[in-house]
């Protein structure tokens, strides 16, 4: 299972014992924060496109490992209304050195963020709402998506492009 209504649980995902070839073990996780553009958060909402944001990931998941040889990789990502500090994201990579565990991390997440139909709506302090685009627009989803809100990429380093349907 990749997306989850419930809070997100970081052990299951971590396998252990599988890899003992391997030294390396990197997690990242995604966490709600506060604000966005200068507009403070009060919590927010993931929604998806399950059947095809479920093969996605399963597929990003394979293209990592193949990538950067690593024999784990694994991403799940929260759905439903989350809190601030609330885990969004884990991705967990076991690799036998650390370069390649910290690079494979980096490329699974950044895929998911860019490729896979998850959507995440901000409730903001002066009671609006905007759908912050993670993935990229696709013409192909239901247009109920798309209710005139501003859609923008969200970077963890706060960098923003804009995209026009």
């Amino acid at each position: 299972m990749y997306l989850f209504d419930t809070p997100l649980q970081l052990d299951p995902i971590l396998g252990m014992a599988e890899h003992r070839d391997c030294g390396a073990l990197n997690v990242f996780g995604g966490t709600v924060r506060d604000h966005n553009e200068g507009k403070r958060v009060l919590r927010l909402k993931y929604t998806a496109f399950a059947p095809l944001a479920e093969k996605l990931m399963r597929e990003i998941e394979q293209e990592t490992r193949e990538k950067f040889g690593v024999p784990h990789c694994r991403v799940i990502h929260r759905l439903g209304l989350l809190e601030i500090g609330d885990i969004a994201i884990y991705c967990a990579v076991r690799a036998p050195h650390r370069g390649e565990a910290f690079a494979a991390c980096k490329y699974a997440v950044d895929a998911v963020k860019h490729r896979v139909p998850i959507w995440k709506e901000e409730f903001f302090e002066d009671g609006t709402s905007a759908f912050n685009q993670g993935c990229c627009i696709r013409p192909d989803l239901p247009p109920e998506h798309d209710n005139g809100h501003s859609h923008a990429h969200d970077h963890e380093h706060g960098d923003h492009h804009h995209h026009h349907a």
